[in-house]
């Protein structure tokens, strides 16, 4: 069986037949030959390096996918809650320190409305701007990141694969039909299930089950100890049952890959202990920042230029002024995202010094605010006007970082923002966005060579070894052409990273 790329990343980013698509994949590039079965708790027949590969391989497509999106603000706000619950994994023994070495543990955005996250092979998770727009508070987000971080270091994947593997390729044909049409129609799924191989699948279903009810009970451990208040998987789960009517409509639980919402709801409701609710310091806190972060995804799904309209015409709606602080400031940061979209720069400019007043006594969102009226001033064609609202120095975020360096191209001084982003990605290795950026300073200060070389490393941080290697290899050229004037320590870099590069292609194009 053939699959194209692009039915590849659909069946990847659908966390219903996500888990049987991994198992298609692995069954047409086997790393691992399994011998035994595994029951929930057993160790999987999958490597740690191995999975790590197969994730890698997976990543490289999604990379390439058009919904894929590297926004740093919102990837900063997530990665502010995703790191507390890796530390608390690793505090309580959930994870491992080969896991935690040998895995990549990064999160990818996907420009899609739909409320969902899912976990990749080798540490790598999906999150859907959707899923980010819906949530109320950040406790709730972290409620979807530590169960899937839970799926990850329970080894949930591998050892899917594990038992999967085992069936023949007929029966996860069929598999991934009934996964599929189940995300459209559930009696499809269920005819699927009363034909020839029903016992067979319904093992599996029955084996996903029992792998969401271990990362809920696991992730929901986790919640506490990374500061944030477990309440937020019950209001998490009410969200999941009103925005995913197809999987909790009401069809019959055993032919279901997930235990009921109200299932999985009674049960972490049962784990709250009785008034913790309304302790001091574990009530789930509504903050500006987290309406902000919401509405910048809400905007950035794509939701189209009615929508957008609507956002602008809110603030202006009777009523507004009596709601609560941060539902007005998340409404006037979306009206101002989308009114900078729509190329009204006028008002966009308006609405960002209504909310710059607003949230001015909120530190975290104040920051926020000001990238918005810098990202604004930015879209209308100002770069002048943009820098003094962007922090400047070596220890920026990420997201002034990136914004400042675009400022700063746009306004002639490319050497202004050098030092900076050779510090971020001396530490950073893998940011394909900023090693990007580092190579238009270094081609608007004419220095190609090593613009050519920042280009191949921000390949090579997407897996892309052969686009490496032709960059590599460009650069390896000029610098034979250059003469006594070339740069000789760059070029001995290039030379260093084109034999690296073309060992790990030779490695990929190995593993097909």
């Amino acid at each position: 069986m053939r699959i194209s790329k692009r039915s590849h990343i659909v069946l990847l980013v659908r966390k219903a037949p996500f888990i049987v698509a991994l198992a298609l994949v692995f069954c047409l590039n086997p790393i691992a030959a399994p011998t035994t079965l595994p029951t929930l708790g057993d160790t999987s027949d999958l490597t740690t390096s191995a999975e790590r590969r197969l994730g890698d391989r997976i990543i490289r497509e999604l990379y390439r996918d058009p919904d894929y999106v590297d926004d740093p603000v919102v990837a900063d706000y997530v990665q502010g809650i995703w790191q507390p619950l890796l530390s608390a994994a690793k505090t309580r023994g959930e994870l491992s320190i080969e896991l935690d070495e040998r895995f990549a543990w990064e999160i990818l955005l996907g420009r899609d409305r739909t409320v969902n996250a899912f976990a990749l092979p080798g540490g790598y998770l999906g999150v859907h701007l959707g899923l980010i727009g819906v949530v109320a508070t950040r406790d709730e987000l972290a409620s979807v990141l530590a169960h899937e971080l839970s799926h990850v270091t329970q080894r949930h994947i591998s050892r899917l694969i594990t038992q999967q593997s085992k069936q023949t390729p007929l029966l996860l044909g069929a598999m991934v039909l009934g996964a599929l049409a189940a995300s459209k129609n559930p009696g499809a799924t269920q005819a699927l299930v009363l034909g020839g191989q029903a016992l067979a699948i319904q093992n599996q279903l029955n084996f996903s089950r029992d792998m969401e009810r271990e990362a809920d009970r696991i992730g929901y451990g986790l919640m506490a100890p990374a500061g944030f208040a477990p309440q937020g998987f019950v209001s998490m789960f009410e969200k999941l049952q009103q925005a995913n009517r197809l999987n909790d409509n009401g069809s019959w639980p055993y032919l279901r890959s997930h235990p009921l919402t109200t299932e999985r709801m009674a049960d972490m409701q049962s784990r709250i202990p009785p008034g913790a609710a309304s302790a001091p310091g574990t009530a789930m806190q509504v903050s500006s920042e987290h309406a902000m972060v919401a509405a910048r995804a809400r905007v950035l799904s794509n939701p189209g230029v009615d929508t957008l309209r609507q956002w602008i015409a809110e603030p202006k709606g009777s009523g507004f002024q009596s709601q609560p602080l941060p539902r007005r400031a998340g409404a006037l940061y979306a009206a101002a995202l989308a009114s900078s979209q729509l190329r009204d720069a006028a008002n966009a400019r308006l609405i960002t010094r209504q909310l710059d007043d607003l949230v001015r006594q909120d530190a975290a969102a104040h920051r926020l605010a000001r990238l918005l009226v810098a990202e604004t001033e930015l879209a209308a064609g100002d770069a002048s006007a943009a820098l003094p609202s962007i922090p400047d120095g070596t220890n920026a975020r990420r997201p002034e970082l990136v914004l400042r360096t675009q400022a700063l191209l746009r306004a002639n001084r490319p050497a202004d923002a050098t030092q900076a982003l050779q510090t971020w990605v001396a530490t950073h290795p893998k940011d394909a966005t900023v090693w990007q950026l580092l190579a238009s300073t270094w081609q608007a200060q004419g220095q190609a060579l090593r613009a050519i070389r920042a280009e191949a490393e921000a390949q090579a941080a997407r897996y892309d070894y052969a686009a490496a290697v032709d960059r590599f290899k460009a650069g390896q050229d000029m610098a034979r052409r250059g003469g006594a004037a070339v740069d000789h320590i760059e070029a001995s870099i290039i030379d260093t990273r084109l034999r690296s590069m073309e060992s790990l292609l030779r490695e990929q194009a190995a593993e097909r």
